[in-house]
C-alpha cells in the first residue's frame, strides 16, 4: 500500500511542481517587463531591476500556487485515470480513501508553504522592495543625470553629462550652479557618483572650475580630482509608505496609529491579515475540486472535457467570491470569518461529492407507475 501511494504521490506531485514553475516563470516575466523602467528612466543596472523582481516574487505565490496545484493535479490524474492505474490500483484492493491520500497531502504541503510565504516572506520581501523603490526615487544620480539632456536640480543647480557608461561612470560632465550670490561651473572629463562617511558626493577628473569674483574677475582653476559636496541637494521630506501587503500579521492585527495614518484604516489591515491566514486554504479547494472532477464519477473513455470544465468554473468562481470577501472585510469586519468559511465549505462539499460517488444510486420508484408499466409492456 505504501508502495502504491509513494507512486501516486510522485506522479501527481511532478506535474504539480512543474505546473506553478511554469507560472512562477511567467510572473518573473511580467515582473521584469514592468521593472524595465528602472533600467530605462532610472539609470539603475541590470542587478536592481533582477533584485526588484524577485522581492515582487512572493507575493505572486499565493495566487500561483492554488492555480498550479489545480493544473498539475489535473494532468496528472487525467493520465492516471486515462491510462487506467486508478482502476488497477481499486483491484489491488486500495480504497477510495488510500487512493486520495497522495493528492491530499501534496495539497496540504503546498497549504503550508503558502502560509510560510504569506506570514513571513512576502512581508520582509514586500518591505525590502519598497526600500529599493524608495533609494531608486530618492537617488540623487537617477534625479540630476540624464544623458544628453541639461537637468535642472534644487537649489540653483544644473548638470549635463554627453554619455553615461554601464558602470556608472559619467562622461563629458558639465556642473552650473546659481546660489543667487555667485554663479560657479565645472567641468570634468570624468566624474562618477558616491559617498564619503554617508555624504553623497560628485567626484570629477580632470577638469576646471570657473567662478566671478566680487569684482567680476574671472577666476579659473584646473584640477586633477575635485570633490563636489551634494549634500545641500539631497534633502527630502519624502518618507517610505508602507501598503498593507508590506505589513507584519502582528502589526495588521495590533497597529499602531502611526501605521494607520499610512498604511489605511484598521478594518483594511484586519482583512488583510484574514487574508493571508485562509489563502492557504485554496490550496486544499484546489486539490478537492481535481479529484472531484476525475474520481467523481463514473469513467468516461470519450475524457472528462465536461467535468473538468465545470470544476475549473467552480474553482474561479470561488476564488473571485474570496477576493470579494476581502475587500468586503475592509468595510464590515465581521465579514472575515467568511473567508474562511467559504474554501472550507467548498472543501467539505467537494469530498462529500467525491465520496458520495461510490455509494449506488437507488431510483425511487413509483409502485402505481411500475404496476401501470408492467400492464403495458
Amino acid at each position: 500500500m505504501k508502495l502504491i501511494q509513494g507512486y501516486l504521490f510522485r506522479q501527481i506531485g511532478l506535474p504539480v511542481v512543474a505546473a506553478c514553475a511554469a507560472l512562477a516563470g511567467i510572473g518573473l516575466l511580467s515582473q521584469s517587463l514592468d521593472q524595465l523602467e528602472v533600467i530605462v528612466e532610472r539609470g539603475q543596472s541590470v542587478w536592481v531591476m533582477v533584485k526588484l523582481t524577485l522581492l515582487a516574487l512572493p507575493q505572486l505565490i499565493a495566487v500561483i500556487l492554488p492555480i498550479g496545484l489545480f493544473v498539475g493535479a489535473l494532468i496528472a490524474l487525467t493520465r492516471l485515470q486515462r491510462e487506467q492505474e486508478l482502476t488497477a490500483a481499486y483491484a489491488a484492493g486500495v480504497s477510495r480513501w488510500s487512493l486520495i491520500r497522495p493528492a491530499l497531502r501534496i495539497a496540504l504541503i503546498v497549504a503550508v508553504l503558502s502560509l510560510i510565504t504569506n506570514v513571513f516572506m512576502q512581508p520582509w520581501a514586500q518591505r525590502e522592495g519598497r526600500r529599493q523603490a524608495f533609494a531608486i526615487r530618492t537617488d540623487l544620480a537617477a534625479l540630476l543625470v540624464e544623458e544628453g539632456r541639461f537637468v535642472q536640480g534644487p537649489e540653483g543647480l544644473t548638470v549635463y553629462v554627453q554619455q553615461i557608461e554601464q558602470n556608472g561612470l559619467l562622461k563629458n560632465l558639465f556642473v552650473y550652479l546659481d546660489n543667487g550670490k555667485t554663479v560657479t561651473t565645472w567641468d570634468a572629463e570624468t566624474a562618477r557618483f558616491g559617498r564619503v562617511d554617508g555624504i553623497p558626493v560628485l567626484t570629477m577628473q580632470n577638469g576646471s572650475m570657473q567662478r566671478y569674483s566680487s569684482r567680476q574677475v574671472l577666476n579659473q582653476l584646473s584640477f586633477d580630482q575635485q570633490v563636489f559636496d551634494l549634500s545641500p541637494y539631497a534633502k527630502t521630506s519624502d518618507r517610505i509608505r508602507f501598503k498593507p501587503s508590506d505589513l507584519w500579521l502582528t502589526e495588521l492585527f495590533n497597529p499602531t496609529p502611526a501605521l494607520l495614518e499610512i498604511a489605511g484604516s484598521r478594518g483594511e489591515l484586519a482583512a488583510e491579515g484574514h487574508s493571508r491566514l485562509s489563502s492557504p486554504l485554496y490550496a486544499v479547494v484546489a486539490m478537492a475540486l481535481a479529484l472531484t472532477a476525475i474520481l467523481g464519477g463514473a469513467f468516461s473513455r470519450a475524457g472528462y472535457s465536461a467535468r473538468i470544465a465545470k470544476a475549473a468554473g467552480v474553482f474561479l468562481v470561488v476564488r473571485v467570491i474570496g477576493y470579494g470577501l476581502v475587500a468586503a472585510s475592509a468595510w464590515n469586519g465581521a465579514l472575515n470569518i467568511l473567508q474562511y468559511l467559504l474554501p472550507i465549505g467548498v472543501i467539505f462539499i467537494a469530498l462529500r461529492l467525491l465520496f458520495r460517488s461510490l455509494k449506488p444510486h437507488r431510483r425511487r420508484v413509483w409502485a402505481p407507475y411500475e404496476r401501470l408499466k408492467a400492464r403495458f409492456a
